[in-house]
């Protein structure tokens, strides 16, 4: 295997040279979770996965609580599937709430005051109800508890991380809170180890081939139970070594090569690059920081060929109709326009709005 090999893998394994599922739900449990703080970019990362797919679709797999927002690792959000949502809170939230102390302090939220915050917020969300971010902050302000200054989002970021509130759906542009009991069924615990297990399983299944330590950043775990977790599933995984690091994938995962000259839009952070700690097999180092300009945290959208990100893209809206300016990284970035005219006219049947390619002279005929 080469480094080349691992970028199409991917590529494959992660659903987007060949669909990866026929739900949205199913997409997101393939890939045990995919990350979701841009909420918009991240329905697409779940569209992009499946054979056809619209925003509404996506959107109502939310609605129907097939799907969860939350922050289940690395104090992020994700979506991930409802089944996998209790586990991976009681497995991965811990290091996150106890490096998070500091912090906690520093802002006045002691257990006292995230004790008054839960009794309040359980009591306005009873019965079913999601409220939006504004009213539920007005839940807590009228405890006589401040939420300037960061304290409000700290409060609901803790509290998901306890299982008491995650994300109900989007009520219109706004994001909604649910009670997490009354969102997602209550389901027998696993033990750590088993929890360990399953983690590894569905991570190198979904994003394959992958190293110990891309596991442990994308987790948030120690590399000692990562590493310990691999040896505990045996021949379920596949281990080979490409110069210094050691690849691991499923042996069960198909090695599907993409279609020649596929072009694939895809949003920022999405899993092609956040799902791992060296990006290298799928990103140019030369190139990292036209994907995170300035190191400022947000990830711009990319164009991907053949396992390999090309350039970025951006997407306007200019009345009632879309525009996707595509900018390769270089005057003869190989970046097939034909495949890129596909992929945008899927864009636009995801968003169900005309999708107009703006001139990109930098890009060659082809």
């Amino acid at each position: 295997m080469t480094p080349r090999d691992v970028a199409l893998l991917r590529l494959a394994n992660q659903g987007i040279s060949v669909p990866l599922a026929d739900s949205p739900a199913a997409v997101v449990s393939s890939l045990l979770a995919m990350q979701a703080q841009d909420y918009a970019g991240a329905l697409w990362s779940i569209g992009l996965r499946l054979a056809e797919a619209t925003r509404a679709q996506v959107e109502a797999a939310i609605a129907s609580r097939q799907v969860v927002r939350t922050w289940p690792m690395r104090g992020t959000l994700h979506f991930v599937a409802a089944p996998d949502v209790r586990w991976m809170l009681q497995l991965l939230t811990p290091r996150v709430i106890a490096a998070s102390a500091t912090r906690q302090k520093r802002l006045g939220l002691d257990a006292k005051v995230l004790s008054r915050c839960e009794k309040a917020l359980v009591r306005a969300l009873s019965g079913g109800r999601q409220l939006p971010r504004d009213e539920v902050y007005a839940v807590i302000e009228r405890t006589g508890i401040t939420t300037d200054s960061y304290r409000g989002y700290h409060v609901l970021w803790r509290l998901a991380q306890e299982r008491v509130l995650c994300f109900g759906p989007h009520a219109g542009k706004q994001p909604t809170f649910a009670l997490l009991d009354e969102w997602v069924p209550a389901c027998p615990a696993l033990a750590r180890d088993e929890a360990l297990a399953l983690l590894a399983r569905r991570y190198f299944a979904g994003h394959g081939p992958a190293t110990a330590h891309d596991l442990a950043w994308w987790s948030g775990l120690k590399v000692t139970d990562v590493k310990a977790a691999i040896e505990s599933l045996g021949d379920e995984l596949v281990k080979e070594r490409i110069a210094e690091r050691v690849y691991v994938t499923s042996a069960a995962a198909p090695r599907t090569k993409p279609a020649a000259g596929a072009v694939h839009l895809l949003p920022g952070f999405d899993e092609l690059l956040l799902g791992y700690q060296d990006r290298s097999a799928s990103l140019d180092r030369a190139h990292a920081d036209r994907i995170l300009p300035g190191g400022n945290g947000v990830f711009m959208p990319t164009i991907v060929g053949r396992g390999r990100v090309l350039g970025t893209w951006r997407a306007s809206v200019r009345k009632q109709r879309v525009e996707l300016a595509p900018a390769p990284f270089a005057a003869r970035a190989t970046v097939n326009r034909k495949g890129l005219k596909v992929a945008a006219e899927r864009y636009a049947r995801f968003l169900g709005s005309p999708v107009s390619l703006a001139p990109a002279t930098a890009l060659p005929r082809g």
